[in-house]
């Protein structure tokens, strides 16, 4: 298992503080990694799906792979989940 680059540990940081601020994100993305969001958004995908990742920070991997799951059910991308 590959351990995680300082910049991952820096988004998963990011992403573990930002639910609790209001303000411009893709600003906030731009300012702070040097790139635009939608580059941001892909590699966060492809993190929150490394179990390095989860190892890490359990909570935030998960909160994010609910909501990802969930815009994907509204998206049309995956079936309705079951009741």
């Amino acid at each position: 298992m590959a351990d995680l680059t300082a910049d991952e540990l820096l988004v998963l940081q990011f992403e573990e503080q930002w639910w609790k601020r209001r303000g411009p994100r893709d600003a906030a993305i731009r300012r702070r990694f040097g790139t635009d969001p939608v580059t941001y958004h892909r590699n966060l995908d492809a993190l929150i799906d490394r179990p390095e990742a989860l190892a890490v920070a359990p909570l935030v991997v998960n909160r994010l792979r609910a909501q990802r799951a969930s815009r994907g059910w509204q998206l049309g991308r995956t079936q309705r989940p079951a009741s």
